[in-house]
C-alpha cells in the first residue's frame, strides 16, 4: 500500500513541478495558462492527500511532510478558489497562493531527496528548507506588483 501512494505521489509531484512551471511562463489568459494551472491543482490534490496519508502512516519519519502538505496545499487552494470564487483582489491572492504553493512543493521534493544527491548532502538541510522561499518570495512580490489593480 505504502509503496502505491509512493510511486502516485512522486508522479503526481512531478506532474506539479512542470505544469506549475507552464502554468507560470504561459500567457495570464484562458487557454495554457488555465489548463497548466488546472493540471496542477489537480496534481497537487493527489500529492496532498498521498502526503497525508504516507506521513500518518509513517509518522515518527515523516511527520513534518503532513505539516507542509496541509501548509502549500492551503497555499494552492487558496490561488485556487480566488480565481474560481473572483472575490475582492483575487489576482493578488490567485498570485501569492500558487506561488506559495509552488515554493512548498519545491521545499518539500528538495527536503526529501536532497540526502540522495552528492555534494548537495555536505550542506546544512536547513539551507534547502529555507532557499526555495529566499528565491520565491520576492518573485511573488515582483509579479504581484505586475498584476496589482490600477486605482
Amino acid at each position: 500500500m505504502f509503496s502505491v501512494l509512493l510511486g502516485i505521489h512522486i508522479v503526481t509531484g512531478a506532474v506539479c513541478l512542470v505544469s506549475g512551471l507552464f502554468a507560470m511562463f504561459a500567457k495570464k489568459r484562458k487557454g495554457r495558462h488555465t489548463v497548466a494551472g488546472e493540471i496542477y491543482h489537480g496534481a497537487y490534490v493527489l500529492v496532498f492527500v498521498t502526503a497525508l496519508v504516507m506521513s500518518v502512516l509513517h509518522w515518527q519519519e515523516s511527520q513534518y511532510l503532513f505539516y507542509i502538505a496541509l501548509f502549500s496545499y492551503g497555499f494552492a487552494f487558496y490561488g485556487y478558489m480566488a480565481v474560481k470564487r473572483k472575490w475582492r483582489n483575487w489576482l493578488g491572492a490567485h498570485i501569492g497562493g500558487m506561488l506559495g504553493s509552488y515554493i512548498g512543493i519545491v521545499t518539500a521534493t528538495l527536503v526529501v531527496n536532497v540526502p540522495r544527491i552528492p555534494v548537495l548532502n555536505e550542506w546544512p538541510v536547513l539551507v534547502f528548507w529555507l532557499l526555495p522561499t529566499v528565491v520565491g518570495t520576492p518573485l511573488i512580490l515582483q509579479v504581484g506588483r505586475r498584476y496589482r489593480p490600477r486605482r
